[in-house]
C-alpha cells in the first residue's frame, strides 16, 4: 500500500500515516527504503506524485548527488511525449529484468546452499530453515571442498585480471 502524502497549496507535504509534515529528502529516504508514495493536492485530488518525484530528482541533480547526463536532459525536452514514453519502457524493462536476475541469482544460491547441506531445501516463498548440524567428517568434508573452490574461483580470477591486463 502506498504512503498517501497530502500536498497544500503552500507545497507543504503531509505524511498522513505518521500525522507530521514531511520534506522532499524525507520522502526520498522513504523510497529508498521500499515504501511506496502517492502524493495528492488536497484542494483538488489531482495525483502529484509523478511531479513530486521530479521534483526529487532535481533536487539530487541541483545538490549534485546525481548526474543525468545533460545531452539526455535536451533529448527528454526536445522530443517531448515520445522520447519520455520510450524512456520510461525502457527503464521499466530494464528495472523487471533486473528484479528476475536478482531473484533467480537468490533461488539458484538458496538451491546450492540447500544441496551443500547448508540449508534446508523450501519453496521459493518459504523462509529458509538452517539444518542440523552435519557430522564432525562430513563438516570437514564440506570445508575441503569450499577450500577448493576457493583455491578454483582465486584461480580463474588471476587468469581473468591477467587475460584484462594484455
Amino acid at each position: 500500500m502506498a504512503y498517501v502524502i497530502k500536498r497544500y497549496s503552500n507545497r507543504k507535504l503531509y505524511d498522513t500515516q505518521e500525522s507530521r509534515y514531511v520534506t522532499l529528502e524525507e520522502l526520498e529516504e522513504l523510497i529508498r527504503a521500499g515504501r511506496e508514495i502517492s502524493v495528492v493536492d488536497v484542494s483538488t485530488g489531482e495525483d502529484l506524485t509523478s511531479v513530486t518525484l521530479a521534483q526529487i530528482i532535481l533536487e539530487n541533480e541541483r545538490n549534485h548527488r546525481a548526474a543525468l547526463p545533460t545531452v539526455f536532459l535536451h533529448q527528454l525536452i526536445k522530443h517531448g511525449e515520445a522520447w519520455q514514453d520510450f524512456v520510461q519502457k525502457s527503464l521499466r524493462s530494464s528495472l523487471e529484468g533486473l528484479m528476475t536476475s536478482q531473484r533467480e541469482a537468490d533461488r539458484v544460491l538458496r538451491e546450492w546452499a540447500s544441496r551443500a547441506g547448508w540449508l534446508a531445501a523450501s519453496g521459493p516463498e518459504q523462509p529458509v530453515k538452517t539444518e542440523k548440524r552435519a557430522e564432525p567428517a562430513e563438516a570437514d568434508a564440506l570445508r575441503e571442498e569450499v577450500s577448493v573452490l576457493r583455491e578454483q574461483l582465486r584461480t580463474l580470477e588471476e587468469r581473468l585480471e591477467k587475460k584484462r591486463e594484455k
